[in-house]
């Protein structure tokens, strides 16, 4: 292991006292005063978001960005809102969670050999970060995670945005493959680690379980579960 490389409570530490963007604090420091008619009696995190499950997971789950009234508010990534619904459902399903919602940071919920990230830790507005945002908080947080989780046997991209945020931190040579529900790579050892033990791994790319694709039936539970079960099937069998 790379000995510069900081544990993950330091790397947590500095991940909530980041201000690299003030595009984005600004907003989720508003988001966080205005709030939502349906949560004005809560206090907001309004911080940036770290992940949560074990560092030794052999499942990497990546995300985009915080939701501005979901991990924005709960302090918690994809918890609070509809797309944590999903996932959260799904994982244990799986029997990757000891339970099947994920309502605060301070619940029981556990998650098994699973880990859960975002590249951007920021709610951005509009759910879009800026390239140069993108690529800040790649450099600054989510490639030195990738080393962290070290244990890893399966990548899972929710989303176009976290597949090429992945594709690039494995510097995939071009043409680099495009993103698509149920898309399968091989990934070669990461070249980010300094760890000569780290194996190969498996990519996988799922729509995101936002209410743009859930409620339009183009990401339905059973096609979500389909992923799920083929991550497990191939920790089992690497």
């Amino acid at each position: 292991m790379n000995p510069t490389l900081p544990s993950r409570q330091e790397l947590e530490s500095r991940i909530h006292d980041c201000n690299a963007c003030p595009r984005l604090r600004s907003h989720c420091a508003s988001i966080a005063e205005t709030k939502r008619r349906a949560y004005q009696a809560e206090t907001y995190w309004g911080k940036p978001i770290t992940p949560f499950g074990p560092t030794s997971a052999r499942l990497v789950i990546v995300g985009l960005a915080p939701g501005a009234h979901g991990a924005n508010r709960t302090g918690r990534v994809f918890t609070g809102d509809r797309s944590g619904e999903w996932l959260y459902r799904a994982l244990f399903r799986a029997g990757f969670a000891n339970q099947p919602e994920s309502l605060r940071r301070d619940d029981t919920l556990a998650l098994n050999d699973a880990v859960i990230t975002c590249v951007v830790k920021c709610a951005p507005p509009d759910n879009k970060p800026a390239p140069e945002e993108l690529a800040r908080c790649t450099r600054l947080f989510f490639e030195t995670e990738l080393e962290l989780f070290n244990q890893a046997q399966v990548y899972l991209a929710l989303g176009k945005i976290a597949w090429d945020a992945l594709i690039h931190a494995f510097q995939l040579p071009k043409p680099r493959p495009s993103f698509a529900h149920g898309r399968e790579v091989m990934l070669a050892k990461n070249p980010l680690f300094s760890n000569t033990k780290a194996r190969p791994a498996l990519l996988l790319g799922s729509y995101h379980p936002s209410q743009q694709n859930t409620f339009t039936g183009r990401l339905t539970e059973p096609l979500f579960d389909a992923i799920f079960l083929r991550a497990r099937q191939a920790i089992a069998d690497p």
